[in-house]
């Protein structure tokens, strides 16, 4: 964070520059925005609770049990694989502890053995970091790195323990009847989204409210046969 030259007799200015996670301008010369500091405290404060958030989706989807296969090869585990590495000691404590070692290397501070459980481990490599989140903000060159990995962190155990559903497409009703100038059907598909209150083309941005839509499904009939016959 350099300081601006300014006219004679007046004090220095703060470089400002962008912030590292949301390239958002960051007037006080900080490496994070205040916006992304706050974000990034809230994800770190929430791994542990995702660590256990985790646990009932160790065991797969349908329950495979120990034996073999039906094919007469060794049964697949009885756990789920993905989240029984992010419960290790490789996975999401491996992770925040890996960023507090670093953090505790750069300010010359003494990198303390992990001790204990996982869970353990994870609250104590979550308490280190919060505990220098201030200086990792405004003083730490490798800040954006961290938050970023953070937030890709918790936006992928969020995805297994609270998926996001998936849009719903509406219901087809078949291709836009709407003509240009030249007489070029537009023939895009239309569909009527839950909520909506008339049907809108997506390409052409033609509307059709529901006082239309008896004269709508004639023109796409007619449309259908037309295409048929050609």
């Amino acid at each position: 964070m350099g300081l601006q030259p300014t006219t004679e007799g007046q004090p220095p200015t703060v470089a400002a520059h962008l912030c590292l996670l949301c390239d958002r301008p960051e007037p006080t010369g900080s490496y994070l925005c205040v916006g992304c500091t706050k974000a990034t405290e809230v994800r770190v404060q929430s791994l542990p609770a995702l660590y256990r958030g985790l646990a009932p989706f160790l065991r797969p989807a349908g329950g495979v049990g120990q034996g073999r296969s039906g094919k007469g090869g060794p049964a697949p585990l009885p756990v789920n694989e993905e989240v029984l590495d992010l419960r290790g000691p490789g996975g999401i404590v491996g992770i925040a502890e890996r960023w507090l070692a670093d953090v505790r290397r750069d300010r010359s501070h003494t990198v303390a053995t992990p001790s204990g459980g996982v869970e353990a481990r994870l609250q104590a490599a979550v308490t280190g970091l919060l505990a220098n989140m201030p200086w990792i903000a405004v003083s730490w060159p490798a800040a954006g790195y961290f938050a970023k990995d953070i937030r890709d962190l918790v936006d992928s155990l969020r995805t297994i323990i609270a998926p996001t559903p998936a849009v719903a497409r509406g219901q087809r009703l078949g291709h836009c009847p709407a003509a240009d100038p030249s007489g070029v059907l537009c023939g895009s598909v239309l569909r009527l989204m839950p909520g909506e209150k008339a049907v809108r083309c997506e390409w052409c941005g033609t509307a059709y409210p529901p006082y239309v839509w008896a004269q709508l499904k004639s023109w796409i009939n007619e449309d259908m046969k037309a295409s048929d016959a050609a």
